[in-house]
């Protein structure tokens, strides 16, 4: 049962799909994470794949490109096409405070956004508030905190702009409690929500407004390790 963005079959995917923005992070975390993971999507290099956990659950990880736009096609597909329960978002962003510090990981509770993404509802004027689902976030919580991870749970800014002419809006932002931002949660969230499903954003921080520091591309595609197992960790009761 093909889609425009997947020739997958029905069955290739697990109920539970982690997904990382880039491909090459999705194919590492295949080949590093999973046992006898098998390559079930590769529309336009999108690659998804399906394996196993070290436990014997069985999990897949696709990519979701950068940006609502993207990570909104692939989440709706995978949850009205191919059955997929849940999807955990594994991806970087950048802090807005200075107690949350590179390398740490933030759980986003809810997105905030300044994206029209929501006005395909017709909310009459209203505010969505895209939230993360509770079990999932708990089951993370509490995985972090058996592992000994600094983790923080908080409001994340999903935007849909990376170079912002407005240098200072990040500021108003940090004032209201946002304590980072990134650029598919919300969509993943509005997704999850519309098809009854569950849905987790869980971010590294990459680099920091406060303090202007980042980790290397390099650490970004391969540094993520505690992430992604916590990821895996959380995903497993789902499975």
């Amino acid at each position: 049962m093909p889609t425009p963005h997947n020739n997958a079959e029905k069955g290739d995917f697990a109920k539970v799909v982690l997904m990382p923005g880039d491909p090459l992070r999705a194919k590492w975390i295949a080949e590093n994470f999973l046992v006898d993971a098998k390559l079930v999507n590769t529309v336009r290099n999108i690659n998804g794949y399906t394996g196993f956990t070290k436990s014997g659950k069985r999990i897949s990880v696709m990519a979701s490109g950068m940006g609502m736009a993207s990570i909104g096609i692939y989440s709706h597909e995978l949850f009205k096409h191919y059955g997929v329960d849940a999807i955990i978002r594994i991806g970087t962003s950048g802090s807005y405070v200075p107690h949350v510090h590179l390398g740490e990981i933030v759980l986003a509770e809810a997105c905030s956004t300044e994206s029209n993404w929501a006005a395909q509802y017709s909310l009459n004027g209203g505010t969505y508030s895209a939230c993360a689902d509770f079990d999932l976030i708990l089951s993370a919580y509490e995985a972090a905190k058996k592992k000994g991870l600094t983790v923080h749970a908080g409001n994340v800014l999903s935007t849909d702009v990376f170079y912002n002419f407005d240098k200072e809006v990040w500021k108003r932002w940090a004032k209201l409690g946002v304590v980072a931002v990134e650029m598919e949660g919300y969509a993943l969230y509005t997704e999850a929500a519309m098809a009854g499903k569950r849905a987790l954003c869980m971010l590294t921080i990459s680099d920091s407004f406060v303090d202007e520091g980042e980790l290397t591309p390099e650490q970004r595609q391969t540094g993520l390790t505690d992430m992604i197992n916590l990821a895996i960790e959380a995903a497993e009761r789902f499975c």
